[in-house]
């Protein structure tokens, strides 16, 4: 085993590269839009449904027109009503308000259908992603942060979408037919009624920039305080026993009383767009009403064609205060999908295309060759090299941040090296897809991770197409299987969310058994005996001892009592091998490795 002194010392986390966050809302609209592509067909059968409902809703006022021209005339001349022709009217409109309604109807299901494709898209490319990013992305978001994007945000997205792209679609076709009617009974009321265009836009152009920063800030915070939610949840006992209550909620009501700011503030400049305009239509309702009064009695115009463009000038204007009304929706589905799409564009791991030199002749299971690395712009591995023979225990141990863990990452491609080369079996690890590589390794750490389900599926989780006997027997090895059987429900037993139902020992013995199911040819523990009693120790190490037999394995030593067998321990400190040897050699070497001995055999005695 060849050891260097060339490291440096240890830097912060590594930081992703920005992401390419979308700064102009009609690109970030324009990118969403992109998603309905695969419903091309359904939109466009929407927009029929729209154009279909909207010609009949346009026709229906200047019909109820014409039955008032009917009846007043029927009157004023003395020959009676027409009812025959009014009841041809009536009915027409009748059919014309059910046809109406079933197009609404068709519309407001097929969005439903359209947008839950959609967000359908967003969280299965979103969870594809997830899978894509370094690990360094999860040490620069928090947990809280990202759920709220996936949970929240994406909700958000389809919410706003179903309420809002029917209205759009409508109001669009709505607003063309009524303005050219409009235009056909009178010019000069349609160029008044179109006063309320501008003083629309105007009203949006102030209230939109408000509205927009706010729902921004709204729901970065929301990840914030979800972020904080679930630390104080993990960490209730830690809270508890510091007496940190008072700190966390004090933190907790910051952060709510910002999204409450925040929050207000965007409803409001939202919603003022509404009453505002509302305010700009009675007046120039009035006008209409006025100025048509006017015309009517001077006979040039009917007085059934004036109460339709009184109903054509609210329905005009009805499309626009909709508009207004859904706008502060639009603008917060715009700042959903850009934290959505900043996390789309986050960096993805690095895939090499062209090949490492490969070097098949060597011996050595596992070799470090020259690896350069470094957190950010500080570097921790300028020279590093070792190599590990076939079925040899290596104890890596050192103070904290001496490069114990980055090592294993680098071994893992949880990290990238950023010089020289990581071989197994004398293949560059870059040459071989990360999936490969980590099926070749297990790792059994100090802080062990279940999920909820049953016990059986925990253990199988290290082989997926383990069969029973294999899962039993993996159980047995790991001294899990004794303990199992006496729990009521056996290896059915539901695990929860923390698996707090069973002991840590229980849950470490856990994990060694899924290791033994995975059958990796290296092994990789970290302490896994720091958080449990002197009993359910000595069962741990047992269960190790039968796991590493045979096995090249990297351990991380805290407690040197256990890797006093090891086949060589490496002492690191800032990222470099300072010292090399088996227990007893370090020993007499009275270097680093006999001063941390030293050290916990004080405080041992102590």
């Amino acid at each position: 085993m060849s050891m260097n002194m060339g490291g440096k010392g240890m830097g912060g986390r590594i930081g992703a590269t920005a992401a390419n966050k979308p700064k102009n809302t009609w690109r970030t609209i324009k990118r969403l839009m992109g998603y309905m592509k695969k419903s091309s067909l359904l939109i466009a059968l929407t927009v029929v449904f729209a154009f279909a409902g909207t010609v009949m809703q346009v026709i229906s006022p200047k019909m109820l027109g014409n039955a008032t021209t009917v009846i007043f005339e029927g009157i004023k001349q003395g020959n009676g009503i027409d009812f025959s022709r009014l009841g041809f009217i009536l009915l027409t409109v009748a059919a014309l308000y059910i046809g109406v309604f079933i197009t609404t109807f068709l519309q407001q299901r097929i969005m439903v259908i359209v947008t839950q494709k959609t967000t359908y898209s967003l969280r299965n490319e979103l969870k594809a992603k997830m899978n894509k990013v370094p690990v360094a992305y999860f040490d620069k978001n928090s947990n809280g942060n990202l759920m709220s994007v996936a949970a929240n945000d994406v909700d958000n997205i389809v919410t706003s979408l179903q309420q809002s792209l029917t209205v759009l679609i409508s109001s669009v076709i709505l607003v063309v037919g009524v303005l050219a009617i409009m235009i056909y009974i009178s010019p000069l009321l349609t160029l008044l009624a179109c006063v309320m265009i501008p003083g629309s836009l105007i009203i949006m152009k102030l209230l939109t920039p408000n509205t927009q920063r706010n729902y921004k800030q709204y729901l970065k915070l929301q990840g914030e305080l979800n972020g904080q939610i679930e630390e104080t949840y993990q960490g209730f006992s830690v809270v508890k026993s510091f007496g940190g209550e008072a700190d966390m909620l004090k933190k907790f009501e910051v952060v709510n009383e910002g999204m409450v700011q925040s929050g207000w503030r965007a409803r409001f400049f939202g919603g003022s767009m509404m009453p505002n305009m509302n305010l700009v239509q009675n007046i120039i309702y009035v006008l209409i009403a006025v100025i048509g009064a006017v015309k009517v009695v001077g006979g040039s115009i009917t007085i059934g064609d004036m109460q339709a463009f009184l109903q054509y000038s609210t329905q005009f204007s009805t499309p626009l205060m909709m508009l207004s009304q859904i706008w502060s929706s639009v603008l917060s589905t715009i700042a959903s999908a850009e934290r959505v799409f900043e996390m789309l564009d986050a960096e993805e791991t690095t895939d090499y295309k062209k090949g490492f030199p490969n070097n098949r002749d060597e011996t050595a299971k596992v070799v470090f060759d020259h690896v350069k690395f470094g957190y950010g712009a500080q570097p921790l591995m300028n020279d590093f090299c070792m190599d590990v023979q076939d079925g040899q225990m290596v104890a890596l141990v050192g103070h904290t941040g001496a490069g114990k863990t980055t090592l294993i990452n680098l071994l893992e491609r949880f990290y990238e090296i950023q010089g020289g080369s990581i071989r197994i079996d004398g293949m560059d690890i870059r040459n071989t897809d990360r999936q490969k590589v980590r099926q070749k390794i297990a790792m059994v750490l100090q802080d062990t991770w279940l999920f909820s389900g049953t016990i059986y599926d925990n253990i199988q989780y290290g082989n997926e197409n383990a069969t029973q006997e294999q899962i039993y027997e993996a159980a047995k090895a790991a001294y899990a299987d004794d303990f199992i059987q006496k729990i009521p429900d056996g290896y059915n037993t539901i695990l929860n969310e923390e698996a707090s139902n069973i002991s840590q020992g229980q849950r470490q013995l856990i994990t060694i058994a899924r290791a033994f199911v995975a059958n990796p040819e290296i092994l990789i523990l970290d302490e896994a005996t720091s958080n449990v009693d002197s009993r359910t120790e000595l069962v741990i190490q047992s269960a190790m001892k039968r796991l590493l037999k045979g096995r090249t394995s990297f351990v991380v030593a805290h407690r040197l009592s256990t890797i006093y067998d090891a086949d060589s321990i490496l002492v690191m400190d800032n990222g470099a091998i300072v010292e090399t040897g088996t227990h007893q050699d370090l020993l007499k070497n009275q270097g680093t490795y006999a001063d941390i001995y030293n050290s916990q055999f004080t405080m041992q005695s102590v």
